[in-house]
């Protein structure tokens, strides 16, 4: 199983953890837990180094002296951010605001900044966040518009699966992305199987969607295929570029080729539902595994070594049935 992305000895794990590759011999030790990853151990631990990874707002600004934010930066239903607000209307703590407006006036950093979303950038609004139109640009459009990039992806048996995304069963993926908007996708597996659609039948901005019920199509020559949906929510974008290029989607599936992007009430409930880590990398090689068999079924045994899957798998070997693909993988049809 292949690895791509950043190998730098230090790396950050999550939100107040760090981790380094280590040995069998790390294994046991008191000040670090260890864990196997694909064959690999990684030793995470808890520790201060790596606050600046998810920096909370009351932390940047000085007024508390460690905070990370566990809540994606979607300030308005963080139960931390509500408690200190509590506090600053009984007169008991001082705002992040008024924190942040006592310093000299270049040192006056936009929110965004603070939590390492953009560039450093100085607030020219003192911080009444409601009336900046910069700030609402970037959580109603920049945001929403940018795409995913995967930080570190791993490779089984040709298929991408990136560090950092949820799965579901479905061969969707979802993102949890900065200011608590969810990214949706079809996986590389899922794209690889059916091949580059003629078309996707996506949902229009507003449309609510149903977990574990279908959430759009996908349709290539006489063959339809409808896609469940891996998250609960309303969708609040899409991905424009999809319509007239299609092949997005199997040339960037976690990247360009995203489909939209969700809002929903509860981000933590909807990932706790979906499969991710160690969990996903199970599950993708059993769904290889049952591939190879259809294969085998239909086209006699495969290489000795395994190898790798191409690309377009239906187009290549038609017969094993587009509704038998779908119904199997996609769990529809």
């Amino acid at each position: 199983m292949a690895r791509t992305g950043n190998e730098s000895k230090r790396d950050r794990l999550g939100i107040g953890t760090s981790y380094r590759r280590g040995s069998n011999q790390d294994l046991g030790g008191k000040s670090e837990i260890g864990t196997v990853l694909g064959g690999q151990v990684w030793m995470v631990k808890p520790d201060k180094n790596a606050k600046t990874a998810n920096p909370c707002l009351w932390m940047e600004s000085g007024v508390v002296a460690f905070k990370n934010c566990n809540n994606f930066y979607d300030c308005p239903t963080c139960k931390y951010d509500l408690g200190m607000k509590k506090k600053v209307e009984n007169g008991k703590q001082i705002s992040w605001q008024d924190a942040m407006r006592k310093r000299p006036s270049m040192d006056r950093t936009c929110r965004h900044s603070l939590t390492n979303r953009i560039a450093k950038r100085t607030c020219a609004y003192d911080f009444e966040c409601s009336t900046c139109d910069f700030d609402q640009f970037f959580e109603d459009v920049w945001s929403t518009k940018t795409k995913t990039i995967p930080n570190e992806t791993q490779q089984v048996k040709g298929f991408d699966m990136p560090v950092g995304y949820y799965f579901h069963n479905g061969h969707t993926w979802a993102r949890i992305e900065s200011g608590g908007y969810i990214r949706v996708g079809m996986d590389d597996f899922s794209l690889k199987l059916l091949g580059k659609a003629d078309a996707f039948d996506l949902p229009l901005m507003g449309k609510e969607l149903d977990q574990n019920n279908p959430g759009w199509g996908l349709k290539r020559k006489e063959n339809l295929a409808d896609v469940l949906s891996p998250v609960d929510g309303v969708i609040v974008d899409v991905n424009p570029k999809l319509r007239e290029r299609p092949d997005l989607a199997n040339r960037e599936p976690y990247g360009d080729g995203w489909l939209f992007t969700v809002r929903t009430p509860n981000i933590k409930g909807t990932a706790k539902k979906l499969m991710a880590e160690a969990e996903s990398l199970e599950w993708i090689n059993g769904e290889i595994t049952t591939l190879e068999n259809m294969i085998e079924d239909v086209a006699g045994p495969m290489a000795a070594d395994g190898g790798f899957l191409a690309e377009d798998i239906y187009g290549n070997l038609p017969s094993l049935g587009w509704n038998s693909l779908t119904k199997t993988f996609l769990k529809t049809g």
